[in-house]
């Protein structure tokens, strides 16, 4: 949560779509927002598989805009507990978004070498 702007966030595994950790103010369900944020994930990377030339995509982050803030997806590739996910949602009028991404690589390599 050291995002500035960050508004909560989520640690997802994405083989079960479930939420590992949670932090900050997460007001909606926790769970359906892990399963709903990791299915999301997974169309992307099937839907642009399946225009990719070799079939295969990986995603580095993914951005997404509504009219009530940004939300990033980070999928992080662990050797020991599978895929994960973190999920930030950032207050759209005080983040800055290029500043998240890059602290989301951060921390995401830190938890990667942990």
């Amino acid at each position: 949560m050291a995002i500035p702007g960050a508004l909560d966030a989520i640690l997802i595994d994405q083989t079960s779509g479930t939420a590992v950790g949670v932090g900050g103010d997460h007001q909606a369900d926790t769970e359906q927002s892990a399963a709903g944020l990791s299915e999301t994930l997974r169309a992307t990377l099937d839907g642009l598989a399946a225009t990719s030339p070799g079939g295969t995509v990986r995603i580095s982050d993914m951005i997404i805009t509504t009219d009530n803030g940004h939300h990033l997806l980070k999928p992080l590739e662990t050797v020991f507990d599978g895929p994960l996910v973190i999920y930030v949602r950032l207050d759209l009028e005080r983040s800055n978004l290029a500043l998240a991404r890059h602290r989301l690589q951060a921390l995401s390599g830190r938890l990667i070498t942990m």
